[in-house]
């Protein structure tokens, strides 16, 4: 056998090794990619989805939620869910003047400082979030009350007033009819308000149940 020949037969064998080896590392390198994009996923969703979550369902002064429906005997998701619906958790002020993450208007602040004993209260602490939250929720317990725990009835008149659902309530019975109900309410503005702060309630109940001390 000829030099030649046997270097001719070794190269196909040594080109076969090194294309093996080629593999072997691609496969390694893929493989650490693959384990390292894991890794990253599994630290990077949970804060992805946390992000997600506080731009869709936002929550803040979640340590006054509690405390204020503590101290009123109020379920705390139902007022993250009014003040979602109100104002998505942002200080502003409505067209019809209402004020603060629970849109309050000014004259219903005033009634609620008088009732409540805020002899220094002024129309600029409804910028406050813990003055905002405590009138607002003084004003839902209220309703509450008048209305005999219901929270549909409670809910509307936060929305329409105290004189409109009670005109509502009063024409149902003179009909003969029940008026307990989102679906009762003639107003599709009041209606949906009242549908959407049940949802969220439900949403704050189940996403955000141990920052509210449920």
């Amino acid at each position: 056998m000829s030099t030649r020949s046997a270097t001719s037969r070794a190269r196909p064998r040594s080109a076969s090794r090194r294309r093996s080896v080629l593999r072997r590392r691609v496969a390694w390198v893929l493989g650490v990619a693959v384990v390292t994009g894991i890794a990253v996923a599994a630290i990077v969703a949970p804060r992805l989805d946390k992000a997600v979550q506080e731009v869709v369902l936002p929550l803040r002064h979640e340590d006054i939620i509690r405390q204020q429906a503590a101290d009123k005997g109020l379920d705390p998701a139902l007022i993250a869910g009014i003040i979602y619906t109100e104002s998505r958790f942002r200080d502003q002020t409505s067209h019809a003047g209402a004020k603060g993450l629970m849109q309050l208007l000014p004259s219903t602040a005033d009634d609620i400082a008088r009732k409540s004993g805020g002899t220094a209260f002024v129309q600029g602490d409804l910028a406050n979030p813990q003055v905002n939250i405590s009138y607002g929720s003084f004003y839902l317990r209220y309703l509450m009350q008048r209305y005999g725990g219901n929270d549909v009835l409670a809910i509307a008149a936060y929305n329409a007033g105290e004189g409109r659902v009670d005109q509502w309530i009063f024409a149902a019975r003179n009909d003969g009819e029940k008026f307990d109900r989102a679906r009762h309410i003639p107003f599709p503005e009041t209606r949906h308000y009242v549908q959407q702060v049940l949802e969220m309630r439900g949403k704050y109940r189940s996403q955000y149940g141990r920052e509210l001390g449920l």
